[in-house]
């Protein structure tokens, strides 16, 4: 199970404390962060904290057709998606490093990020 024989528990210990303030200190700068995504050469931007909740939608008025509000609508879809990816991107290179170091705790391989569902409903890809 594990190289080299059995592992000291107090520096597993010490690891996994290390590993879980690392965890903690990611997941407060991922809450504070803003990600904004934009769709239709920026008619329409959305902003979203790093873990994937909406705080923000902008819509200038040239994006206002009172005839097509149907396309207004699939903008501010594409805007969030947008948005909502690039959170993705910056969630998965904050907390990958901290997954390579759950192979030394487990003695494995590190449970993958994603498929998860945060307190915001947002979550991860898998």
């Amino acid at each position: 199970m594990f190289p080299g024989g059995t592992p000291d528990m107090a520096q597993l210990l010490e690891q996994a404390q290390r590993l879980q303030e690392q965890l903690v200190a990611a997941q407060a700068e991922l809450a504070e962060a803003r990600v904004e995504g934009s769709a239709a050469s920026g008619l329409v931007t959305a902003t979203v904290s790093g873990t994937g909740e909406l705080v923000a939608v902008t819509i200038t008025p040239e994006a206002c057709d009172p005839d097509d509000a149907e396309t207004l609508g699939d903008m501010v879809v594409a805007a969030v998606r947008d948005a909502t990816e690039q959170a993705n991107e910056m969630a998965a290179e904050k907390m990958g490093p901290m997954a390579g170091g759950m192979e030394g705790l487990t003695g494995g391989s590190a449970p993958e990020i994603g498929g998860g569902t945060g307190p915001s409903g947002f979550s991860l890809p898998s």
